[in-house]
């Protein structure tokens, strides 16, 4: 092979290399560009408050939210320090769920997590409020679950375990696993 053939051969080796490697890199900055977008909000909420009415025109819920982004293509709506109060179908007294954060899915299902707090709004009731980290609350059947641990404080108790089930409809609630519950003496 002459010397010209031999440096044709480099040249045309080396544009296919850079033409290979602009190619990969243009292929790179696309996927992340469609990833990007994914996670831009469709719209943002600031002081959110909002109120759910059923479908016979009954308040369901509300929520109160320092920040709500929600997500079309994603099909699920993030809330910042979400504050839901929750009607039950039997028309007793509400309860409220509050937590650091919260994310609602399309099939109207809700995660709360950090910090969760649920209170009974009854002054009869016998549990007052329930304190964990995860909640799971489908806003269709009021049911509230939980696999985590939970504390339940209640007039002259307080109930560790963990793996909840409650029904705000019927107020059945269902603790997998007690661990313990300390009695207080009331002051009264």
């Amino acid at each position: 092979m002459s010397r010209l053939s031999v440096l044709a051969l480099i040249f045309f080796l080396s544009s296919v290399l850079l033409y290979g490697v602009a190619e990969w890199r243009s292929s790179l900055v696309e996927q992340t560009d469609a990833i990007d977008s994914e996670l831009i909000p469709d719209f943002i909420a600031e002081a959110l408050k909002s109120d759910i009415y059923d479908i016979s025109g009954k308040l369901s819920h509300k929520i109160d939210a320092q920040r709500m982004e929600h997500y079309a293509s994603l099909e699920f709506t993030h809330f910042e320090f979400p504050n839901y109060t929750l009607y039950p179908k039997n028309e007793s007294s509400p309860w409220k769920v509050s937590a650091n954060e919260a994310t609602l899915y399309n099939n109207n299902r809700v995660i709360l997590e950090n910090r969760v707090r649920l209170l009974a709004t009854a002054p009869e009731s016998l549990v007052k409020e329930i304190h964990c980290k995860y909640l799971e609350l489908d806003l269709n059947t009021n049911i509230i679950s939980s696999e985590q641990t939970v504390v339940i404080k209640g007039k002259d108790f307080t109930m560790h375990g963990s793996g909840l089930i409650i029904d705000l409809n019927t107020k059945q609630m269902t603790l997998t696993e007690h661990v313990q519950t300390i009695y207080e003496k009331s002051s009264r």
